[in-house]
């Protein structure tokens, strides 16, 4: 984007923490990110599960406000969902981390990588060094993850992260499993 600013005109930049793991580097978002963020939501099975109306989103419109909507989060409550970064490629993966909007049910960390990436224990790295973020920043003690009931993948991975599902909840008037990770659990796993 070419900037239309004068000299010395001073503009709100988040500046979130970044948090390294392994192999993965859970960021502020970029601009940069909207693009690979687009493609990720245009795939119909990953929109099947993170899009609000669970349809590919398939404008560059559409694609900038959903990025928008994730990078506003931080904006407006000083945390929100992590743009993830493969270390060996530079390149956007995915999203992770925590997400409470108005209306949301509880506390969440969820995730969504791109569908080339998936396989690889990307989404379980990138939640648990959310997840150590949040219980180290925040005094909650649970926090939630919205599944759908069919999202068999996301089960595993919540599986992974020694999440146990409380049963059905109502997110947006439809039904999902909530997962919960509680901090006690956390510390012993």
């Amino acid at each position: 984007m070419v900037s239309l600013f004068k000299p010395g005109v001073k503009l709100l930049q988040v500046d979130g923490p970044v948090i390294e793991t392994a192999r993965l580097i859970l960021r502020p978002w970029r601009a940069s990110d909207i693009a690979a963020n687009t493609r990720m939501l245009s795939d119909p099975e990953t929109a099947r599960f993170i899009t609000p109306n669970h349809k590919p989103v398939t404008t560059e419109t559409n694609g900038w406000r959903n990025a928008a909507v994730i990078a506003g989060h931080w904006a407006l409550h000083g945390f929100g969902m992590f743009a993830v970064e493969e270390k060996s490629s530079a390149r956007y993966i995915g999203r992770v981390g925590p997400y409470y909007p108005p209306g949301w049910p509880g506390f969440e960390v969820g995730w969504g990588i791109a569908r080339e990436y998936r396989g690889q224990g990307y989404a379980v790295e990138a939640a648990r060094a959310a997840i150590d973020w949040v219980f180290a920043s925040f005094t909650i003690d649970r926090i939630i993850h919205c599944i759908d009931p069919v999202n068999v993948a996301s089960q595993a991975v919540a599986r992974r992260l020694g999440a146990v599902n409380a049963g059905p909840g109502e997110l947006e008037d439809e039904i999902v499993d909530i997962w919960v990770t509680t901090r006690e659990h956390w510390r012993r796993g």
